[in-house]
């Protein structure tokens, strides 16, 4: 028995806040953690579009979907796993690289683009950003990490003069302070130095944190 692969087109999902324009001035590209959707993940930024009207939010979501107990009930959506996870990645990548170009296509050259990674997202919008066709001025890793798997050049290159903040609540569930320490020394070998921020909190975002990104 032998695996193959066949590329297909399909239907992927995101939402947006805010409308876009030649007035645009700003675009936060947002990508939820695992089990979540776009959808509810989007409304905890809804407050930088009320606040500004020329900030627009993209939110995508991860482009498998499951039950998140049984066969039923509530739905999630997932980045990748560990099954065929090249080729997860590679799809992902292809998906954010399309919308990315065709949201920025909307926009001015000049437009300030931000990026969050929740979660699982973190090593999703990293993985993305190594191979994206532009640079953010901002790159935020919420409640997760940088991947280890990205090769060192790549990673130099992609980390080399851009604001990089980590985020992180002091309760979280998921993550200890030994591998927010671990994090730091990573990404300091790869010659970046990241803004780290606590919250009293769990595994969760924070809208007020969320503000002082703006």
């Amino acid at each position: 028995m032998t695996e193959h692969h066949l590329a297909v087109t399909r239907s992927a999902r995101y939402y947006q806040l805010g409308e876009l324009s030649a007035q645009t001035k700003r675009i936060w590209f947002v990508c939820h953690g695992y089990g979540q959707l776009a959808a509810y993940f989007s409304r905890h930024f809804a407050f930088l579009t009320e606040a500004d009207p020329t900030t627009v939010v993209i939110a995508p979501e991860g482009l498998s979907r499951f039950y998140l107990t049984g066969n039923s009930g509530r739905v999630g959506a997932s980045w990748m796993t560990r099954d065929d996870r090249l080729a997860e990645i590679e799809d992902h990548v292809g998906f954010l690289n399309q919308l990315a170009d065709k949201i920025l296509d909307e926009c001015l050259p000049d437009v300030q683009v931000t990026v969050l990674g929740f979660s699982q997202g973190t090593a999703t919008v990293s993985r993305w950003l190594a191979q994206a066709h532009f640079r953010p001025v901002q790159l935020i890793l919420w409640a997760g990490g940088f991947p280890n798997d990205l090769e060192p050049a790549i990673a130099r290159h992609l980390l080399q003069d851009l604001t990089l903040t980590m985020v992180v609540g002091t309760n979280d569930e998921y993550i200890s302070a030994a591998q927010i320490a671990q994090q730091q020394q990573q990404l300091q070998l790869l010659g970046s130095t990241p803004r780290l921020i606590t919250f009293e909190g769990k595994h969760e975002l924070n809208q007020a944190v969320l503000q002082t990104l703006v």
